[in-house]
């Protein structure tokens, strides 16, 4: 809430989970949420969303894995993370005693591999909901496999929100593909509670003294700032001709560095979003992230922040 002046009402429902202001750190940019507590209060987000869990510790890909571009950073990390056993042991205890939503990001090889990861973590109250990575462009099998055929988020989505319940079922897309409302409209028919879009645009970087890809991967996903304008394009297009229908919530990210990029992202329809690589220039971004969003509400005579979702004023 506002400090001074005229109460600003900050809340969000998002395919059920409350948040308690519209921003989240997105999944890869924040660890499992225990290794930055030091820098910042996570509890004044809406919530946090985990690095990807696979049923299986991952190494990834092998260096170089990550390289800084114009307006942007490509990672080719391919997945790593603890696995499902050592999350639930070392992680989940943390978690518990935040006051935040966690939404756990879930990815595999094969369904299987998601099913079995939602199932075992369904049980823990702390967790407020999942989101599918069907969009990953660095790994061999699973990821953006699943992503790019409506067919095959069907397929995936289908089994996944059986196991997941009533805990409510993110779907992440990838920007990788041809017609991104196809892609959604499958998910949002299959089964998925809200969308967030987007996630990386596979390219590459080129060392010309070596004259070799600078990622040992060849390409990489690309995230910040330069993305930025093609996400808020593709937010809008699925909010308009896809969950504007069906009543389905849109979470935005890509190239998310401060307030004016959040409200751009919701004017164009996201009711939330979530801010990633910018976590490394600044972990503590989020949090001024909120600040400016509740600022721009009071200066505008915006009591409520849901309302500036979808609110985009069209020539």
């Amino acid at each position: 809430m506002s400090k001074k002046g005229k109460n600003i009402d900050t809340s969000v429902d998002f395919a059920g989970i409350k948040l308690k202001v519209p921003v989240l750190t997105a999944s890869g940019t924040f660890g499992y949420g225990d290794e930055l507590l030091d820098l910042l209060d996570v509890n004044q987000l809406g919530g946090m969303i985990t690095k990807s869990i696979t049923p299986l510790p991952r190494k990834g890909n092998p260096p170089e894995r990550i390289v800084e571009t114009d307006a942007g950073m490509l990672n080719a990390i391919g997945l790593a993370n603890i696995g499902l056993d050592r999350f639930i042991k070392e992680k989940i205890p943390v978690l518990e005693k935040l006051e935040t939503n966690i939404i756990v990001n879930v990815a595999g090889e094969t369904i299987e591999d998601y099913v079995t990861v939602i199932e075992k973590l369904c049980e823990y109250e702390c967790i407020a909901g999942f989101e599918l990575n069907v969009s990953c462009p660095n790994v061999k099998q699973g990821g953006i496999s699943f992503g790019t055929e409506p067919e095959n988020i069907k397929r995936i989505t289908e089994k996944v929100k059986t196991a997941a319940g009533d805990k409510p079922l993110i779907v992440k897309l990838s920007p990788n593909v041809t017609n991104i409302s196809a892609i959604a409209l499958s998910a949002v028919n299959a089964g998925a509670d809200a969308l967030s879009l987007v996630n990386t645009f596979t390219a590459m970087a080129i060392d010309i003294k070596t004259q070799s890809p600078v990622l040992a991967n060849n390409t990489g996903g690309l995230s910040g700032p330069a993305i930025k304008p093609i996400a808020l394009y593709m937010v809008n297009k699925v909010y308009k001709e896809v969950c504007c229908k069906y009543n389905i919530p849109v979470m935005g990210l890509g190239g998310i560095r401060n307030a004016s990029d959040v409200i751009e992202f919701m004017l164009a329809g996201a009711s939330a979003v979530a801010v990633g690589c910018w976590n490394f220039v600044n972990p503590a971004c989020t949090i001024e992230i909120t600040e400016g969003i509740e600022k721009y509400c009071r200066d505008n005579n915006i009591e409520k922040i849901s309302k500036l979702t979808g609110a985009l004023k069209e020539s």
